[in-house]
């Protein structure tokens, strides 16, 4: 076996050395036929020999090896691709270093300046703003606004937009606080604070300001904004550049205090914060819509688009109040509460027939449109909300009781003594007399305490059941019980239990000692006999009118037979007598050319700051006409401190004020018969 050749130097330059018969035959036979008959065979040009060394398909030693020489001179030799591994090795690792340089940038953003990025975002971007729906508006049962909506406008602002990034100054939210403040009747380290907090891009600077105020702040942030733009180089800063205003209707009483006890006021929420705003809230207020809208450095973009989910509009209420009647009624109160220096009053006004309210007066009362120099105390309706000792005028209930279960009739004598010794105390009438020979209509038209007392005796043979039976009448007449108008903070009264009535208040309660009730409750009590004998429950909702304008009807309200409509005319009768009649209490009553049915009461009256008795509380409730009810007033005055303390002196001619007002606004004429004719006195008869 000869020596392999040695291997010459890589790169070195060889001469070609002539091939030999032998291996242009062995060429030939390591070359397929298919690459000899392919591939033709050169011929050298002229005057250019053909290599010596080339054979077809032979290649030189270097090439083999992936050498950089040349290839011989020639065409005969054959090309071999370069191999592509480097090269995709190369392109791997480029984006290798790409996705690095990518995934670097992204925990950049995402992670170590987020918070930087962010706020960059925040100028620009989708922002989201309520809007209020319109409040429903409540009307008298005329139609008359007696609470209604108009608009305003809630000023607010964007405190991002009022850091020293945004407005390349650091004082921007106490100058554009110096700007405001005057316009919105604010303090201006008040609105500095707010446009100055940290980590909100909305606070609320004033509520519910007029369409003027928002003008006013409109042509100033335009001029702000045209000298910024005019500045060289922009320097000057645009400091109201991020306040905004939200559509958010303002509520309004045209009539200012009428009613305002009844309707209550709306808070600065926009909810209701009393009254009948309170109760009926949901009704009112409807469902408040939104809309998005892109904004860019403080200002609306108008090409981005606008998402906008509309509000919808609360519901029209219409009350049962008659508004001429109710300001009837508040004047009455009011005057007479500031004549006798009293701590409160108040006036109801009842439809006999159908229970509704068409009056609800209080005083003092307040005015909705600015309840900031109201009292707190004031806000609530006290003819609902206010228990007391109803005295007299419950005397009504126990003739009713005594009545309903025959133990007497109108005629039927009862002998009153000046002093009536029961349990462990002895009972008299508010004035001292010689014994009284009276009917028990006389004991009813001259308001005695001890009559009563020896009247109501009748209704069991002991007193235990005496209690009993009364106090199931009572609570047939609603008392201890809701009045049914679901009104807020209003009270049920007071009445115990029989069996836990004391020695003193079972003789107490038949004359309206021991017990409490609120004014409507005591004006139902007269619609109640009145009506025949039968409860309807008061109500001051006729109906709601909704977005879609239909009007519907409020429910009907709960009704109730408390006595029979004998006993009910027989007591009409007996009530008349304290009017008409010289001997009854309620002269001062009288309305000419009317048939008026009423009772005083005097009552002592519990102190709500000591519990302790202390002044009176006075009043008068009835109806007219007596033979044809069609209307009831109940006033009461709690702690007369002037002048005459008696119902008959304090209530008896506010009680004759607004019920000739209210039978001339309804056009209630007279009936024309000749009034009832009952004996006062035993033993004197007088025509029916």
């Amino acid at each position: 076996m000869s020596e392999r050749p040695r291997r010459p130097d890589r790169g070195a330059r060889r001469s070609p050395r002539p091939a030999s018969g032998q291996d242009r035959a062995a060429d030939r036979d390591r070359t397929p036929d298919r690459d000899r008959a392919a591939k033709p065979r050169r011929v050298p040009g002229p005057g250019r020999p053909a290599p010596a060394a080339a054979s077809r398909g032979a290649r030189p030693p270097a090439a083999r090896r992936g050498g950089g020489s040349r290839p011989p001179r020639g065409g005969g030799a054959r090309l071999r691709l370069v191999n592509p591994r480097p090269r995709l090795r190369l392109v791997a690792v480029g984006l290798t270093l790409v996705m690095l340089v990518f995934t670097v940038r992204l925990l950049q953003v995402q992670a170590v300046d987020a918070s930087a990025f962010a706020d960059k975002a925040a100028v620009n971007r989708y922002i989201t703003v309520p809007l209020a729906a319109e409040r429903g508006t409540i009307s008298a049962r005329d139609g008359s606004a007696l609470a209604s909506t108009v608009d305003a406008h809630d000023i607010t602002a964007d405190p991002y937009l009022f850091g020293p990034e945004q407005t390349k100054i650091d004082d921007a939210p106490e100058r554009a606080a110096e700007l405001l403040a005057p316009l919105l009747d604010k303090k201006p380290a008040e609105l500095a604070g707010k446009l100055s907090r940290k980590g909100t891009r909305y606070v609320l600077l004033a509520r519910q300001q007029t369409p003027q105020t928002w003008r006013k702040i409109k042509k100033l942030k335009a001029r702000l904004a045209d000298e910024a733009a005019a500045a060289p180089g922009g320097g000057k800063p645009d400091v109201l550049a991020g306040i905004y205003q939200e559509k958010h209707a303002k509520r309004v009483y045209p009539n200012k205090e009428l009613a305002a006890t009844v309707l209550g006021f709306v808070n600065s929420a926009g909810k209701g914060g009393a009254g009948l705003e309170a109760k009926l809230n949901s009704t009112l207020a409807g469902k408040d819509g939104k809309v998005t809208y892109a904004q860019s450095g403080g200002r609306q973009v108008p090409t981005a688009g606008v998402r906008e989910q509309a509000a919808e509009p609360g519901s029209d209420v219409e009350l049962t109040l008659d508004r001429d009647i109710q300001w009837s009624a508040q004047q009455a109160i009011s005057d007479q509460v500031a004549e006798s220096h009293a701590d409160s009053g108040y006036v109801v006004v009842q439809d006999t027939r159908t229970g509704q309210l068409l009056g609800m007066a209080s005083a003092p009362g307040f005015d909705p449109n600015d309840i900031r120099g109201a009292k707190v105390d004031s806000f609530g309706s006290p003819a609902v909300q206010d228990a007391y000792e109803p005295g007299s005028t419950s005397k009504v209930m126990s003739m009713a009781a005594v009545l309903e279960e025959g133990k007497a009739t109108p005629r039927t004598a009862v002998t009153v003594p000046n002093r009536l010794k029961r349990a462990d105390r002895s009972f008299a009438d508010d004035i001292d007399h010689s014994t009284w020979h009276l009917t028990l209509n006389g004991v009813l038209a001259k308001s005695s305490n001890i009559g009563t007392i020896l009247a109501t005796e009748q209704l069991g043979s002991t007193q235990q059941q005496t209690n009993k039976v009364l106090y199931r009448y009572l609570r047939k007449f609603g008392i201890g019980r809701p009045t049914g108008l679901d009104f807020p903070g209003e009270t049920n009264g007071l009445l115990a239990e029989p069996g836990k009535w004391s020695a003193s208040q079972q003789y107490t309660i038949p004359f309206g000692q021991g017990l409490s009730l609120n004014a409507v409750q005591a004006a139902s009590i007269y619609s109640t006999i009145a009506n025949g004998g039968e409860r309807i429950a008061p109500t001051l909702v006729r109906g709601t009118t909704g977005p879609d304008g239909r009007f519907r009807p409020a429910d009907a309200p709960d009704k109730r037979r408390v006595v029979s409509e004998k006993t009910a005319r027989t007591l009409a009768r007996m009530l008349e007598s304290v009017v008409s009649d010289m001997e009854g209490t309620g002269t001062t009553a009288k309305i000419p050319g009317y048939r008026v049915a009423g009772k005083t009461g005097t009552a002592n009256r519990v102190d709500p700051e000591t519990g302790r008795y202390h002044g009176y509380t006075s009043s008068f409730a009835g109806f007219a006409p007596a033979d044809k009810p069609r209307i009831t007033v109940y006033c009461a005055v709690q702690n007369p401190k002037k002048g005459s303390y008696f119902g008959s002196d304090v209530c008896g001619p506010v009680y004759k004020k607004v019920m000739k007002f209210s039978l001339k606004t309804l056009q209630i004429p007279p009936t024309g018969a000749k009034p009832a004719k009952l004996p006062v006195l035993a033993g004197k008869s007088r025509d029916d």
